[in-house]
This record gives C-alpha cells, sequence and structure tokens, in this order.
C-alpha cells in the first residue's frame, strides 16, 4: 500500500537513464577485470612481457678492441654500478661452460651432430615454466631452453631444403638429444631434453645448478667473468636507460627497450579503460540518487503524513532502498551476462594463440561485480536512510 501511494511521481526516464549508465560502466569494469584473468598466463607465464621488463646487456666488440685483446666481460664493479642505477631492479649473470660440448641428434636416417655451447641464468629470470627446470646429477638427463627462432630456422630453413619434416614445439619435447661434455680430461654421455622455447633469451640455456656442477667437474677452473647481463628494470620508458648504456658502450640485444615501451603504454590504457568504467560508474550513482532526492522531494508531503500516524522512517523509507536494490542487481546479473558474451567472442581467438589463456574462469568478474553491487546498495539504503530521518527530524 505504501508502494502505490510513493510510485506516483517516479521519473522513468531518470531511472532509466541512471540504469543504462550504471550498466555501460558495470560493463566496461567487469569485463576489464575479466579480459585481464584470462590472458594473464599469456604475460606470467612463457614468454612474459607484462609481468616484467628484462634488457639484454652486452659490452660492444669494436676492431681496435679485437686486435689488443680488450675484454668484454663485465666485472663486479662494472655489475655493482648497474645495480645502483635507480632504473635497475635486479641484475642476473649469463653463466657459461667452460668445457667442450657436443650434441648430436638422429631423424629419419639422416644424422646430425654439432659443437655446442651452453649458458645459464639464474632461474628468476627464466621465461618458461619451471616445473621441468631442474638437474639431478644421478639421472644424466639435462634440461635444455633453446631459443624460438632456433626452430623457426630448422622448420623454415634446414628442414624444407633436405626434405625433413617439420617439427612442432610438441614434438621437439619429445626429442632426446645425445649430449657429450669433454674437459679437464674427462668425458661423459647424457641426454639432452628440451623442455621449453624462449623468445626472450637468445642462447641455449641449462640450468645454473648443470653449469655450477659440471664446470667444478669438467671446467677448467678459471674464474669465469659474465659478457652478458640482463637487467630487470623498473620503467622501460625511462630515457635514462638507453643513455646511461651509451654512455658506456653497452649495447642491447633486439628490440627490448621498444617492446618494454609498448608493454607500458599497454599498462596505461588498460588502467585508463577501467577508469572510465569506474567514472561511469559514479556518475550512474549520482544520477540515481539525484533521482531518489527529487522523488523524495515531491512526496515530501506524503512521508511527513506516514510519519506522523505512526510509520517508522525504516517503514517508509523502505520501499525507496527496495528499488534502488532491485535496479542494481538488473544491472548486476545484466552486466556478467554481457561480459559472459563478450569472453565467448574472445576466447576462441585468445585461445587459439596460446591454449594456457582458457584455464582462468568467471568467479573474477562475479566477485568485482558483487562487491560493486554491495557496495553501491549499502551506499543507496543509508542516503535514502539519511534523508528520510531527516524529514522525520524536521517534523
Amino acid at each position: 500500500m505504501i508502494w502505490k501511494l510513493l510510485r506516483q511521481h517516479i521519473s522513468v526516464p531518470q531511472l532509466a537513464g541512471f540504469f543504462f549508465a550504471n550498466l555501460c560502466g558495470m560493463v566496461i569494469v567487469l569485463l576489464s577485470v575479466q579480459f585481464y584473468r584470462d590472458v594473464i598466463p599469456v604475460f606470467t607465464q612463457g614468454d612474459s612481457f607484462i609481468k616484467k621488463d628484462f634488457v639484454i646487456v652486452s659490452k660492444r666488440v669494436s676492431t681496435i678492441g679485437t686486435f689488443v685483446g680488450k675484454s668484454t666481460s663485465f666485472s663486479d664493479a662494472d655489475i655493482a654500478d648497474i645495480e645502483r642505477q635507480p632504473f635497475t631492479k635486479s641484475v642476473g649473470r649469463f653463466l657459461p661452460t667452460r668445457f667442450k660440448v657436443y650434441a648430436g641428434m638422429g631423424m629419419q636416417g639422416v644424422r646430425m651432430s654439432t659443437d655446442m655451447f651452453f649458458e645459464s641464468v639464474p632461474d628468476a629470470y627464466v621465461d618458461v615454466k619451471l616445473d621441468r627446470w631442474h638437474f639431478d646429477p644421478s639421472q644424466d638427463v639435462i634440461p635444455i631452453i633453446i631459443p624460438r627462432n632456433y626452430l623457426n630456422l630448422y622448420n623454415f630453413g634446414f628442414a624444407q631444403s633436405r626434405n625433413l619434416p617439420q617439427l612442432s614445439e610438441g614434438v621437439m619435447g619429445m626429442v632426446n638429444l645425445d649430449i657429450r661434455i669433454m674437459g679437464n680430461g674427462q668425458m661423459k654421455m647424457m641426454k639432452g631434453n628440451i623442455v621449453g622455447f624462449s623468445n626472450r633469451l637468445n642462447t641455449i640455456l641449462v640450468p645454473e645448478s648443470f653449469i655450477e656442477w659440471a664446470n667444478a667437474q669438467y671446467g677448467t677452473g678459471e674464474e669465469v667473468k659474465p659478457s652478458r647481463l640482463i637487467v630487470e628494470v623498473n620503467n622501460p620508458t625511462d630515457d635514462r636507460i638507453a643513455k646511461y648504456f651509451k654512455e658506456r658502450g653497452y649495447e642491447t640485444e633486439g628490440d627490448q627497450l621498444d617492446a618494454g615501451k609498448t608493454t607500458w603504454f599497454l599498462k596505461v590504457v588498460t588502467g585508463i579503460v577501467i577508469s572510465v568504467g569506474l567514472l561511469i560508474s559514479i556518475l550512474s550513482f549520482y544520477i540515481l540518487m539525484l533521482s531518489i532526492y527529487l522523488l523524495l522531494q515531491k512526496n515530501t508531503t506524503k512521508l511527513e503524513n506516514l510519519l506522523l500516524i505512526g510509520y517508522s522512517p525504516a517503514r517508509v523509507a523502505r520501499p525507496y532502498q527496495l528499488l534502488t536494490i532491485v535496479l542494481n542487481l538488473l544491472v548486476f546479473g545484466l552486466g556478467i551476462g554481457a561480459v559472459i558474451l563478450a569472453r565467448g567472442s574472445y576466447m576462441e581467438i585468445l585461445t587459439g594463440l596460446y591454449p594456457d589463456a582458457g584455464a582462468a574462469t568467471i568467479l573474477p568478474a562475479l566477485a568485482v561485480g558483487f562487491i560493486i553491487f554491495v557496495v553501491v546498495s549499502l551506499l543507496n539504503i543509508v542516503i535514502i536512510r539519511r534523508k528520510i530521518n531527516a524529514i522525520w527530524l524536521r517534523k
């Protein structure tokens, strides 16, 4: 009966404006959160470019330096100086082998063998899953990570010219390499197992524990200075990075600084999109509050009469509170539905490019949407109740 009495002055266009504005903001926020959660495996597993920003640094090899025998290794002082720079988060060293390595593999009657080299970096800088990235000297199996462009060179260069089958990453993971290591008057046969492919590190990687063990057993015993470093930076767009490396004659591999700038812009765009969604939601909240205030103003006389005849402020406020809760609940439900539809469209493309991207569920969007629903609804309830209490106290 109270609802029938108070609903006469409800402005449908105002409530519709709130509804669609809030729905738009809700969809933008939830879709941004869900999309981020869906693609996070691409950035945090395998070839990560958003989780961290890395720069591989080496000293420039000059013609004069070649003739005079100038060292291209980094001293402890060089590394300490890089670590002190404000743009540096951490520095890892490439550790080379101090013994000879030979590798062989047979395929369709063709035996391929070659001299090889190994390097290692600390596990924190490896850009593949680490579940198989460990070495046990008692098993004689060496986990190996190779650059992805090595596989491309084989598939689209060597294999085609020799009429050999092209190999996928999955097939390469099942191939065992015959590894022979020699040094310090000793020789050992081992198996090499390719456990991943790197886009970041252009070298043949083995675990750091293997390098340390093998150098101690088969190495020359000389202290090895790293000739390359991998530097994790705070912000790849910092112009001090390029300036510092240029002043000291250091070189960076590939276009890592340019890729870092792209990453930074992607982060900025994502933050802007979420901010716009939140701004629209906040504005829609004010539209609803304005509509409720206008409705209360129009019904002031009726509200005063209801309070005078004995209705409590809570009872009088309940119809307006229920109205806002229902509207917010509709926005929440339709927002989740829109996210599910949009997610179905982009997940087909995303899983085709990266299968691990489909591991996330819709729970992140549900959780964020529910939190927004609860917060907005509670604010609506409190503000409406305070307005009714103000009318009651005035009387």
